[in-house]
C-alpha cells in the first residue's frame, strides 16, 4: 500500500520482497556506523514486523522506500513513536535509514520533507522530533535540511544504550506545524 510519493520515491508499506534488501542493509557497518551493533537477519526481520505493527497501531509508521526510476528499496522514512522514556516523550519521531548506494541523491530529504508535510498536514500533528547520536552529522544535516530546530540544553542520554557507550549522548531536534523548511 502505497502511503506517500515524490518526484523519485516510494514510500509504502513493507512486502515479503523487501526482507533480503533490507537484511544486506543492516548488515552493513556504513549503515549502522552510529546506530550500534550490525543487525542479523533475525534482528532485521523483527525490525521490519515493529515497522508493520506501528501502522496497525498508530496509523502511521516507517515506510520502506522504494525508487520510482527502478523500484529497489532504498530504505525507510517515516514516523515512529519512541520506545523510551525521556523529557521529550511522548512524541513523534520522524526517522530515516538508506542504504549506502542511496546516500548522497537528497533521497532522505526528499522524503523527509514529504512524510513531515503528511505529518502535518493529514495527520494534523503539533510537532515532531529526530534524534541521533552527536557524531552523526550526515543526519543532522538532513534535519537542519528540513528546518528543524536544535537546542543544546535538550542533548540527552539515550536510555538504550549502556552508560559509557560512545553513542550514547543524542542530540534531539523539533519541528512545529506551520514552521517553514528550506528549500
Amino acid at each position: 500500500m502505497v502511503i506517500l510519493t515524490t518526484e523519485r520515491l516510494i514510500l509504502r508499506r513493507w512486502e515479503e520482497s523487501d526482507r533480503h534488501p533490507f537484511v544486506s542493509m543492516n548488515a552493513d557497518p556504513r549503515v549502522r556506523e552510529f546506530l550500534g551493533n550490525l543487525l542479523t537477519t533475525e534482528e532485521s526481520y523483527r525490525a521490519i514486523d515493529r515497522f508493520e505493527a506501528g501502522f496497525e497501531r498508530h496509523g502511521f509508521g516507517l515506510c520502506a522506500v522504494e525508487s520510482r526510476q527502478d523500484h529497489s528499496l532504498l530504505g525507510f522514512i517515516g514516523l515512529s513513536v519512541p520506545n523510551f522514556e525521556a523529557a521529550f516523550t511522548p512524541c513523534v519521531e520522524i526517522g530515516w535509514r538508506l542504504a549506502v548506494h542511496a546516500w548522497g541523491h537528497g533521497y532522505a530529504t526528499e522524503g523527509a520533507r514529504a512524510v513531515a508535510a503528511y505529518a502535518f498536514g493529514t495527520l494534523k500533528l503539533e510537532s515532531i522530533v529526530s534524534f541521533t547520536a552527536e557524531q552523526n552529522f550526515r543526519s543532522r544535516h538532513v534535519m537542519e535540511k528540513l528546518g528543524m530546530t536544535f537546542d543544546p540544553s535538550e542533548r540527552f542520554d539515550h536510555p538504550n544504550l549502556p552508560e559509557g557507550h560512545l553513542l550514547r549522548r543524542h542530540v534531539l531536534y523539533r519541528l512545529r506545524a506551520g514552521a517553514c523548511t528550506n528549500p
